[in-house]
This record gives C-alpha cells, sequence and structure tokens, in this order.
C-alpha cells in the first residue's frame, strides 16, 4: 500500500514523525484515526494526490512515530502538542498553508490546529467527529454503550494499559470490528498494519494518553476557546456514517456551527471509518471541497 508515496520522519522538537508524502499541487494534510496509522487513506490517498501534494503523518504515540511517557498533566498528548507536531511535519515540507483532511483523533488534532495557528490552515474537513467537549457534556446511555473504549482508555494507569498490552490485536479487531461493517471492511494488509503498531512497546500507554488528555487539558483548551470567542474561520466541511454513533447521537452540524463559522456537511452511507467503507464518495467530497 501507498507505494507511491515517499516515507521519511520528521524531526520534531519532541520526537520523531513518521510521514508519507506525494503528488503534487497544493498541499493536504492527511491525519488518521483510532487505533489507526496513515495506512487508513490507501483507499483514496493516490487519487488525491493527482491533485494535491499530500502529506500523511502518524499521530505521536500511533503508527511509527514518537512513544512519549505521559504524565498528570497529560500536556504531552494534548492534542495541542499533535497539532504542534503537524505544523513542524509541514514547516519540514515547505508549507506554510495547507489544506487539511483527517478522520477521528486526527480530526481532534485537527480542530486544534485551526484553532491555534489559524494562518496556517486554509480549509479543513472533518470526518465523523463533532466538537470534544460537546460530546462529554452530551454523553448518553447509548453512545457511552457504542464507545466504551472513551471511558475505558481514560482510567488511571496502569489497568487500560495492562489489558490492552496482554493481547493488542485482540484490542485492535474488538474496538473496529464492533462497528457497522465490521472487520470485512479493512484490506488484510491495512488491518495487519494497524495491529503491528498497537504491539510497538509504548503503544497502550499512549493511546491512553490520547484520551485522558481529550477528557481533562484538551477540554480545558476547549473551554478557554469558548471563553475567549475562538471559531474555527476557516471553511469546515463535516461528514458523517450515516450508519455510525456520531451522527445517531449528537446534531454533528448544530455542534460545529457553535464553533466554527463556515460550516457545511452531510452523513455518508457507510460507518465510522469513511476512507474504507465509503472512498468513491469521500473523494467526490473531497476534490468538490478542496478544489474550490
Amino acid at each position: 500500500m501507498l507505494e507511491t508515496f515517499t516515507p521519511h520522519t520528521v524531526a520534531t522538537a519532541d520526537g520523531p514523525i513518521h510521514t508519507r508524502k506525494g503528488g503534487q499541487g497544493p498541499a493536504l494534510l492527511l491525519m488518521h484515526g483510532h487505533p489507526q496509522t496513515h495506512a487508513m487513506w490507501h483507499r483514496v490517498a493516490p487519487a488525491l494526490a493527482a491533485h494535491f501534494t499530500v502529506v500523511m503523518m502518524d499521530l505521536r504515540g500511533y503508527g511509527d512515530s514518537m512513544r512519549i511517557e505521559g504524565d498528570e498533566t497529560h500536556a504531552a498528548h494534548a492534542k495541542r502538542a499533535m497539532a504542534n507536531d503537524a505544523m513542524d511535519v509541514m514547516r519540514h515540507y515547505g508549507f506554510t498553508q495547507f489544506q487539511v483532511l483527517a478522520h477521528d483523533r486526527g480530526a481532534r488534532v485537527a480542530h486544534r490546529l485551526a484553532i491555534d495557528h489559524p494562518d496556517a490552515v486554509q480549509r479543513m474537513m472533518l470526518l465523523d467527529i463533532a466538537p470534544t467537549l460537546a460530546m462529554y457534556e452530551q454523553t448518553s446511555l447509548g453512545f457511552a454503550t457504542a464507545y466504551w473504549h472513551w471511558f475505558f482508555l481514560i482510567q488511571p494507569p496502569p489497568l487500560p494499559e495492562a489489558l490492552i498490552e496482554s493481547d493488542p490485536v485482540r484490542y485492535v479487531r474488538s474496538v473496529m470490528g464492533k462497528r457497522h461493517a465490521g472487520l470485512s471492511a479493512f484490506a488484510p494488509e491495512a488491518l495487519a498494519e494497524y495491529e503491528r503498531c498497537a504491539a510497538i512497546p509504548g503503544s497502550a500507554h499512549a493511546v491512553c494518553e490520547d484520551y485522558r488528555a481529550s477528557a481533562t487539558i484538551d477540554l480545558d483548551h476547549d473551554r478557554a476557546d469558548i471563553q475567549q470567542g475562538r471559531k474555527v474561520q476557516v471553511p469546515l466541511r463535516v461528514l458523517w456514517g450515516g450508519h455510525g454513533v456520531v451522527g445517531a447521537n449528537f446534531d454533528v452540524l448544530a455542534l460545529w456551527r457553535e464553533r466554527a463559522t463556515q460550516v457545511s456537511g452531510q452523513a455518508l452511507p457507510c460507518g465510522h471509518y469513511i476512507a474504507e467503507e465509503a472512498p468513491d464518495e469521500l473523494l467526490k467530497e473531497a476534490l468538490g471541497f478542496f478544489q474550490r
């Protein structure tokens, strides 16, 4: 997969970030979700590279990027820190302005990126999320049952880490396989990559710290944005799975219109993993949005 994209490790102040780059044209940054890697874009990145310089990165704690020890502040895994990684990656490749396509955890990083670095992000497409603060504040029984991992991963160490490390492949397959399309939605090579990276030492701790940050320091940053009137100012397109959990439990467009000034979007005929379940629909959306 992704053989036409050149792999490269970008050195940041905190550690290495694994990337792949290919194509030509305006810069487009792709960021993945949990428990995946940049390999999740394998069904759409080659077509996007015909129109854009596509940069894919593994978020810190995922894929072949850095593993960092967390602490009680969870700041090392805050979306602010991950957004700074994205800025370092894009500056490394010579881009001071770029567009962003991001899914799940990567979409939460993208939200922070657009707030903290408003001059860098030109347009942004987020896949299958509502704003983090709203999702925690409006959690229902249905959401908590379907997104059980949100509440499991934020528990204090070492219990979540120990349970994941006892069988990381089972964890990946449990999280991904119990959603709308099951494991059949994923190419065997992609699934094998997610499983390989989940077994890298330090991965379980990094994943837990990512979610612990989302339930603590990230919410502090989000509340500060609201208090100070900071919103996403660039055009924002949000897509969600029509058979997924987010759209069934939240008014996605209404919530994003509280946090951004230019919002459009719709549900697609798939579940959570849009880039792998509905690549053709996603490509149509992406090309129509990013080529304006």
